[in-house]
């Protein structure tokens, strides 16, 4: 019996990689398609910065627009080198690259200063800010600071009362606040120096109470101190504090007692 062996040849092993190399380079330009269309995605929504200094500021608005940011104007500021108008700084820089919408933030020049700091100080807060609108100048930043007197009334402020060479149009205030209590009470008037009448008024101005020296005895580590050397002669006239407990700016509390010396 004879065995007969079929040679089936190289042509089918030939077709089943020859398709399995196609499906492959169709693999890889399916890759390497999605990986440019996705670095065309992102690139193509970034865009470089414009140069807007020297533009006014309607024409840098149009400019950044027709690139796909935004425009923002933060600042003015003084310039004697810049007209008024036109955009004296920018933040991105030109050439710097960012995303499609960006806000790039701009400052407007108002060219050389030209209005006077005026002198805003016993103005209520909204007296000043009228009369600074009025010259074109900005309120800035309002602080506080307890002071006896009203309340809301300018004590100082910044830029000075006709001060030159100023950055921006921006005048900052200090206002009179009342003084707070504290938790310890008030601060002891001085009474020294004032007649009897007056010492009454101003310690009830504070809620306290005097006790004439008549009507306490004082004790050896009580005894008010002596008028300090070079007190004025009219301070020793009859009737005039010359001592009192508790001193000037010792703490004390709504309705405590105050001893006063007197001459006599």
């Amino acid at each position: 019996m004879k065995l007969r062996v079929r040679f089936v040849g190289w042509a089918p092993v030939r077709r089943f990689f020859n398709i399995v190399l196609g499906a492959m380079a169709m693999v890889a330009v399916a890759l390497i398609s999605a990986f440019l269309a996705m670095r065309l995605a992102i690139h193509g929504r970034e865009v470089k910065v414009p140069q807007l200094s020297h533009m006014t500021i309607a024409e840098a608005s149009r400019k950044a627009s027709s690139m796909g940011l935004r425009l923002q104007l933060e600042n003015r500021f003084y310039s004697p080198d810049v007209p008024a108008g036109q955009v004296l700084a920018q933040y991105p820089v030109a050439g710097a690259t960012v995303r499609r919408q960006w806000p790039v933030r701009v400052t407007e020049s108002l060219g050389s200063q030209k209005v006077a700091i005026p002198d805003l100080k016993g103005e209520g807060e909204r007296a000043a800010s009228i009369n600074l609108r009025r010259l074109g100048l900005e309120l800035g930043t309002v602080g506080h600071l307890p002071t006896p007197g009203p309340a809301g009334i300018v004590v100082a402020q910044t830029p000075a009362p006709g001060a030159e060479g100023v950055d921006r149009p921006r005048v900052s205030v200090l206002l009179s606040d009342v003084p707070e209590e504290t938790s310890s009470g008030y601060v002891m008037p001085s009474l020294v120096g004032l007649t009897i009448s007056g010492a009454y008024v101003r310690a009830g101005a504070a809620g306290l109470r005097i006790v004439s020296a008549e009507d306490v005895t004082p004790t050896a580590a009580a005894q008010p101190a002596p008028p300090p050397p070079g007190t004025p002669v009219a301070a020793l006239t009859p009737g005039i504090v010359v001592a009192q407990s508790p001193l000037a700016g010792h703490r004390v509390a709504r309705g405590d007692t105050v001893q006063l010396s007197l001459t006599h």
